[in-house]
C-alpha cells in the first residue's frame, strides 16, 4: 500500500538525520527504483526534502519539521514499538502499516527511548504458529479480510467433512490462534466460526450489511472457544511420551488438529522421555489414541485412563503370550 509506505519513508527521515536512497530502501525492503519514486512523491505532497550532494550527502527533511506524535505516552509507545506479529499482518495485508506504525513511533521517540524500546524488543517475541505445524497460508484470506473491512456480505464454498457447503454470510471479524485463522460470521442471525483455510473460494458481494452493535469479538471468541474446548476435547491428559510417540502425534491426531491438541510438551529428558499434556475426546476414542501411541505413552492423569490403558497392555501381552 503506498500511501502506508510513504508514511513509514516520512518517518524514516525523520528519525535519521540523512539517508542515501539506496539505505532508505534497504531499511523499507523495497527496491532503490522504488524508493526514489516514494521521495519524489513526499516533496510532491509539500514535505520539505533537501537532497545534499557530496560522499555524505542524501535525503533529509528541512531542519526544524517534523511530524507530530501527539498524545502517546513512552510506555504506550515502547509496547506498540516492540509488538510483532509479522506474518500475521502480511496475511492481512498490513505489513506496510506495521512498518509504517513501528517508524512513526521510533520518530518520535528520544534516543534512550528508543534504545529500551529496542531493548524490549530484543528479549519478546510473539510466535503465532503452533508447534507441529507452520503458519496458515488460507488463500481465501485476502477476499476475507476485505470484506471484514468493508462490512459487505460474503458467498463461500466451504469444505466440510464430507461434503462442500456454500453459504453466504456476514463477516464480522478475523482471529489467528495457533498460526490458524478463523472467520466469525453471522449467518441466519447466528453467530458461526470458519477455519478460512477449508474456504475453497470467497466472493466479495456488493451488498452491505449492519453490524451488529452489541457484538464483540473477543468476548466472544472467549465464550465460545471455551465452550468448543469444553464439548470436544473434555479429557486433560497428563502423560509421557517417548521419541517415537512425539514423531507419530502428527498421525495420531492429524496435522491440523495438533496444536488444539497438544496443549504443552517440554524437552525429553536424559532417557528420551518428554512430558505432555493432551485435550482429548471423551471416552473410547481418547482410550484408543492413546493405544496408538503405545508403547511410548505413559499416562500419569487421570487415573481412570491411566488403568484402563495398562489393562489394554495386559490383555495383549497375554494375547502375545498364547501366540
Amino acid at each position: 500500500m503506498k500511501a502506508e509506505r510513504l508514511v513509514a519513508l516520512l518517518f524514516t527521515l525523520q528519525r535519521r538525520r540523512s539517508a542515501t536512497a539506496s539505505e532508505l530502501a534497504a531499511e523499507l525492503g523495497v527496491s532503490e527504483r522504488t524508493m526514489h519514486r516514494d521521495l519524489a512523491a513526499l516533496r510532491d505532497a509539500g514535505v520539505p526534502l533537501w537532497t545534499e550532494q557530496g560522499r555524505h550527502g542524501g535525503f533529509r527533511l528541512v531542519d526544524g519539521w517534523r511530524a507530530g506524535l501527539e498524545g502517546l505516552t513512552a510506555r504506550e509507545a515502547v509496547a506498540l514499538f516492540a509488538l510483532g506479529a509479522p506474518e500475521a499482518l502480511a496475511g492481512l495485508g498490513l505489513d506496510t502499516a506495521g512498518s509504517a506504525a513501528r517508524a512513526k513511533v521510533s520518530a518520535g521517540m528520544p534516543a534512550e527511548l528508543r534504545e529500551h524500546a529496542a531493548l524490549v524488543a530484543g528479549r519478546f517475541h510473539l510466535d503465532a504458529p503452533g508447534w507441529f505445524g507452520g503458519a496458515d497460508q488460507p488463500p481465501a484470506l485476502g477476499t476475507v479480510s476485505r470484506a471484514v473491512w468493508t462490512q459487505r456480505r460474503l458467498a463461500i464454498s466451504y469444505q466440510r467433512k464430507d461434503k462442500v457447503a456454500d453459504r453466504v454470510l456476514e463477516p464480522l471479524g478475523l482471529v489467528l490462534k495457533a498460526g490458524v485463522w478463523y472467520l466469525v460470521a453471522r449467518v441466519e442471525n447466528a453467530y458461526r466460526t470458519y477455519r478460512v483455510s477449508r474456504i475453497l473460494d470467497a466472493d466479495e458481494l456488493a451488498e452491505a450489511f449492519d453490524r451488529p452493535a452489541d457484538f464483540d469479538l473477543p468476548t466472544w471468541w472467549h465464550t465460545s472457544s471455551a465452550t468448543f474446548e469444553q464439548v470436544s476435547r473434555p479429557v486433560r491428559v497428563r502423560a509421557r511420551l517417548n521419541r517415537l510417540a512425539v514423531r507419530e502425534l502428527r498421525r495420531v491426531f492429524g496435522g491440523e488438529h495438533l496444536a488444539d491438541t497438544v496443549l504443552s510438551l517440554a524437552e525429553p529428558d536424559a532417557d528420551g522421555w518428554a512430558m505432555a499434556e493432551l485435550a482429548l475426546e471423551g471416552g473410547e476414542i481418547a482410550l484408543g489414541q492413546l493405544v496408538a501411541l503405545s508403547p511410548g505413552v505413559e499416562v500419569l492423569d487421570p487415573p481412570e485412563l491411566r488403568a484402563a490403558l495398562a489393562d489394554i497392555g495386559t490383555e495383549l501381552a497375554a494375547r502375545n503370550a498364547q501366540r
